[in-house]
């Protein structure tokens, strides 16, 4: 299974355990595109809607486009009572969008998913004119918040993480200025988080790569990395970077 749809087979654990982003990159982004009820969105990928409440809640006319039919059919349950909530279980990369238009289109954590050319250049063709692409990412440090547990985990990751499929993925977001946007702006956000480390494993179990990982590897790899956290306290502390980034479109 392609690993863009392998978060299609955990939509409950995915809801529960993958990070919210911090207050202050929505503000800024609703800010920065003036959304309200006139406003036309559009989400790529929601997944289960880490990122769609915010916006939702500006009255902006808001569509989602989400590759899994269960995420699809699980975040359309979530969002009911919005009025301004619609969502479609498509593939961003064809489906056909007519005449529609709008003023934002955003991805959290989703668009590197996509191949360079047809995210940049369809997120272009969508976009009304003075329309914004906004896209964010969330890197998690936390390395220099324990460093000694970050070695011992480390070493887990030596001895047991072998997945049959490595995660590749990567978009040079800056590229975006080669496809017709202009003002082209990255931005950091800051928040943090705690796990203990049965949390930890469960989060650990909504990554790609972690998802696939088979016996006899898997087994001995969330043991370790559990075992790695109770003799830390049983504490692992997360110092995050959201990072944003922006372009306009004439």
């Amino acid at each position: 299974m392609e690993f863009r749809k392998i978060f299609d087979t955990i939509p409950e654990k995915f809801d529960r355990w993958r990070p919210r982003y911090c207050d202050e990159v929505f503000e800024y982004i609703i800010n920065h595109t003036h959304l309200d009820s006139q406003k036309y969105v559009l989400e790529i990928g929601p997944g289960t809607g880490q990122a769609t409440e915010p916006i939702l809640k500006t009255f902006c006319n808001y569509l989602a486009i989400e590759l899994g039919e269960n995420l699809a059919e699980y975040t359309k349950e979530k969002f009911k009572e919005y009025n301004n909530f619609q969502i479609v279980n498509a593939d961003f990369e064809t489906y056909d969008f007519g005449k529609q238009r709008f003023d934002l289109v955003f991805s959290a954590a989703t668009i590197q998913w996509i191949p360079e050319q047809i995210a940049f250049s369809r997120s272009f063709n969508l976009l009304n004119n003075g329309g914004v692409v906004a896209m964010m990412m969330m890197h998690g440090d936390y390395k220099t918040p324990n460093e000694a547990l970050y070695n011992e985990i480390q070493k887990v990751y030596t001895e047991h993480f072998h997945p049959v499929t490595p995660y590749t993925q990567k978009l040079n977001y800056s590229n975006v200025v080669n496809y017709g946007f202009f003002d082209f702006k990255r931005m950091e956000f800051y928040s943090k988080r705690e796990f203990t480390s049965d949390d930890y494993v469960e989060y650990l179990g909504t990554h790609c790569d972690h998802i696939v990982l088979n016996e006899p590897y898997r087994s001995k790899f969330y043991e370790g990395i559990r075992t790695a956290i109770k003799n830390a306290g049983n504490k692992i502390e997360f110092n995050d970077t959201v990072v944003l980034y922006l372009a306009k479109k004439l």
